[in-house]
């Protein structure tokens, strides 16, 4: 791992009480810095999620004592509230899938923290999986040695500005080798298992959120192959495409298609091996570049030829473990991706991310339009 600390004189580090916050805090000081620990309190204002919060504090604060180090806690709920839930809710009800976690990223951990205090520092160091990679000049978001936990397509919409601010000291880890440096140095949160939420929500479930907000609405679930009706729902807000589990339909499985939003329509298919929940292709809005676009040429900045004909990549149109083989081109709709190997449940609104060919660096991301099949 790169020494940082002989390089850079003032580094913070976004502690979550979590194991791998905690292990880049470890590793730092390892090399013999002292960098100052800060937690950013986002949870929901009014709701029992504090209780989570008040445990991760906790968490941090004993890995600050460990090393005597200093912990500040920094309350974003405001900005929390105006830039990410405030987005979530509109796309919901615009019947679109939205990833808060991605939002959260760009606009509160590396936007709202960096405006008010991140900006004092040469560094930010995260506990997320993904790595720096520099060449020619430039800085780039390489993909985590560790597949599985890769968190990339989170950090996707990150300008280059804040890239270049950030480093993750433990993107060159697995998993395991994590928990095991975190148990060698007794860490206070060595054995916490990891978060599996929504990072605003806590411990909150998400159809509770919507339903505070959007309330409940009930409309009717129609098998989209035979036109029946074979059940209700709660309203379409609560369901998004390629969504399997919580439809309360009996004779399963059965699969989210499509939705109706003027109507508060549910439409499903039947069966594992039904080919209506799958696509081939997307299209992506406003693709955003991190650190530049690489299909541009000259001086120019005109656009290769080649990508009017296709240029491979692999991509992501959610948080998993693999990459997906495609190819892009640009028409003048805008980007598209095609892939030979069905795509399960794409939905509008989820963030579409793209990356090399050989899923090394991560270009951007961009919210997914619309896709069709060729």
């Amino acid at each position: 791992m790169r020494n940082f600390a002989a390089e850079m004189k003032n580094v913070a580090v976004l502690i979550s009480g979590g194991v791998d916050s905690a292990v880049v805090v470890h590793q730092l000081c390892e090399q013999g810095y002292r960098p100052d620990l800060h937690y950013i309190k986002i949870g929901m204002e009014g709701e029992d999620s504090s209780c989570s919060a008040e445990e991760d504090i906790e968490l941090s604060q004993a890995t600050a004592r460990k090393y005597g180090l200093r912990l500040e806690v920094t309350d974003l709920q405001k900005e929390y509230w105006e830039r990410v839930v405030g987005y979530a809710i509109e796309r919901v009800k615009q019947g679109l899938t939205p990833n808060p976690d991605v939002m959260c990223n760009r606009f509160i951990k590396f936007g709202a923290f960096e405006e008010r205090i991140g900006k004092d520092y040469d560094l930010v160091a995260t506990g997320h999986y993904a790595t720096r990679i520099e060449e020619d000049g430039l800085v780039w978001l390489g993909t985590a040695k560790d597949p599985v936990k890769d968190q990339t397509d989170f950090l996707a919409q990150l300008s280059y500005e804040q890239l270049q601010h950030t480093i993750f000291p433990i993107g060159h880890l697995m998993k395991e080798e994590v928990r095991s440096i975190a148990e060698e140095a007794h860490l206070p949160s060595a054995h916490r298992k990891d978060s599996q939420g929504i990072c605003f929500l806590g411990k909150i479930n998400y159809n509770d959120f919507l339903r505070k907000f959007l309330g409940e609405k009930e409309g009717r679930v129609i098998d989209i192959e035979t036109g029946k009706v074979v059940g209700t729902h709660r309203g379409f807000w609560f369901h998004t495409i390629g969504q399997r589990k919580g439809l309360g339909l009996g004779g399963g499985p059965w699969f989210v298609v499509k939705k109706n939003i003027k109507k508060n329509i549910i439409f499903v298919a039947h069966g594992w091996d039904t080919q209506l929940q799958y696509g081939h292709d997307f299209r992506l809005a406003d693709l955003h570049f991190i650190t530049k676009n690489p299909w541009l040429e000259g001086e120019g900045n005109n656009v290769s030829p080649a990508l009017h004909e296709g240029i491979p990549i692999t991509f992501k149109v959610r948080h998993v473990d693999h990459f997906m083989q495609g190819i892009i081109t640009l028409d003048e709709e805008g980007y598209h991706v095609h892939s030979e190997q069905p795509i399960q449940g794409i939905a509008p609104g989820q963030f579409g991310c793209i990356y090399d060919s050989q899923h090394r660096i991560c270009l951007g991301s961009g919210e997914i339009a619309i896709y069709r099949d060729r």
